[in-house]
């Protein structure tokens, strides 16, 4: 590897921006779908988007392993100058994520019956979002295909690169959407369409430009595609073992946040809404906390590739010091001007009451999440899932723990707090394999 100027602050943060902005731009182009249904639509196509919407971003958050098992794998490869080893996890993620595609296509029908019987919008609500659904469900392969190439750029350190994709995708479909469901009256079905050609187009752009830099990469002329290690049994095998470790830590992910929204529930509507907008406030300090994560999952990759343990504290230590001093930033801002935030987002005096009484639990809660942020990012890089997925076990149990002791003699004080240990746990849970995982790394090379 390089000097110790590479893993600079500055250079951190050169490669943290664009990760930012490019996670701005989901929930951009969502509220883009929004605006334009919601001026050119019913209130029954506005509600159809939500419905749909929900499902995909259910399904699809599922299947984030395909991202952070590349990101580590291609890391790795990338550190100990293997090319071939590159393009074969490239392979055989874009195999993996093609075959889940297809597979969501041909199971649409029992998806989509299942989700359905568990949201409820009314008669016409739901004929209009199963339409939607019934479209955009045909996008599932360029989706996870592109999970796949997004973990490839995030796994050589190519931030840019990734922002330029997001950028592209989101700006057709937005074009698309004012297009179909704006100018040409088309509606939900206008939307759903939008965006399944802006996932297809993503994938070719995306796909021509790594192509293009692993070409340029492949210095030996070796065969683009090296078959035989793509469908090597026992790198397969392992693909697979790491994939299903994700998933199932990234399910009890989403139980976690599900289970507190369901808590939130049972206390008022207006609780409901309070904490659903707070938890829009900690998803935004998200995008800049996992801008250092995603950049410490390639540092530590290509230490580990390396056998570089210079490199890896220095990795884990810089970025971790602009993690937590970003931690303290927004924590600080949310905690003083949250309300103004909360103001925009919503004008019912009850909801702003109720939300403004929770901010600073919220400040807490974002101010103790960045380790657990940094320490996930540096066990994806080493692709040392089966911690991980142990780690979510255990923290989920801390997580019903807390709540039970907490949540009854304390109320919604008690809920929030719940999630604060819960992060905090997420933390503790992998800190203790930490130690084994640094010693694992060779000691600085002469």
């Amino acid at each position: 590897m390089t000097n110790t100027e590479s893993i600079s602050y500055g250079f951190i943060l050169r490669k943290s921006w664009p990760i930012i902005l490019a996670n701005a731009a989901v929930p951009l182009l969502g509220l883009v779908d929004t605006a334009v249904i919601g001026n050119v639509g019913t209130v029954a196509d506005l509600g159809a988007i939500a419905l749909g919407a929900l499902i995909f971003s259910f399904v699809y958050w599922s299947f984030g392993f395909l991202r952070m098992g590349t990101t580590g794998f291609t890391a790795q490869a990338v550190g100990a100058g293997n090319e071939e080893e590159v393009r074969a996890v490239l392979g055989r993620s874009l195999l993996l994520g093609g075959t889940l595609g297809i597979l969501l296509i041909l199971l649409q029908w029992p998806i989509s019956s299942t989700a359905f019987s568990l949201l409820s919008g009314g008669e016409q609500m739901e004929a209009l979002a199963q339409q939607y659904f019934s479209i955009r469900i045909w996008g599932a392969p360029a989706t996870l295909a592109n999970f796949a190439l997004m973990g490839l750029l995030i796994g050589m350190g190519n931030s840019k690169a990734l922002l330029i994709v997001q950028l592209a995708m989101n700006g057709l479909n937005i074009t698309l959407d004012v297009l179909f469901a704006g100018v040409l009256g088309w509606g939900v079905e206008g939307i759903a369409f939008g965006t399944v050609i802006a996932e297809w187009s993503a994938l070719l752009f995306a796909g021509t430009l790594i192509y293009r830099e692993l070409v340029r990469r492949n210095t030996l002329g070796a065969s683009f595609w090296p078959k035989a290690r793509i469908l090597d049994a026992v790198a397969l095998k392992k693909t697979l073992a790491a994939n299903a470790d994700i998933m199932i830590r990234t399910l009890l992910m989403i139980f976690s946040f599900s289970f507190f929204i369901n808590q939130s529930a049972i206390y008022s509507g207006v609780v409901l809404a309070a904490n659903h907008i707070l938890m829009q406030l900690i998803s935004f300090a998200a995008f800049f906390l996992d801008g250092y994560a995603f950049v410490v999952e390639a540092l530590v990759g290509k230490a580990v590739g390396a056998r570089d343990r210079l490199h890896f504290d220095l990795a884990i230590k810089r970025s971790t010091v602009l993690a937590g001093v970003s931690a303290t930033i927004l924590a600080l801002l949310i905690w003083l001007f949250g309300e103004y935030a909360v103001a925009l987002l919503t004008d019912l005096e009850s909801v702003r009451a109720a939300a403004g009484d929770m901010l600073f639990l919220a400040a807490i809660y974002i101010f103790c999440s960045f380790g657990a942020f940094q320490l996930d990012g540096i066990f994806i890089g080493v692709s040392r899932t089966g911690q991980m997925r142990n780690a979510a076990f255990m923290s989920v149990a801390v997580f019903l723990c807390a709540w039970w002791w907490l949540a009854e003699r304390y109320g919604v004080s008690g809920l929030w707090w719940a999630m604060i240990i819960y992060v905090v746990a997420r933390a503790f849970a992998l800190l203790v394999y930490y130690p084994a995982l640094r010693s694992s790394v060779a000691k600085e090379q002469n």
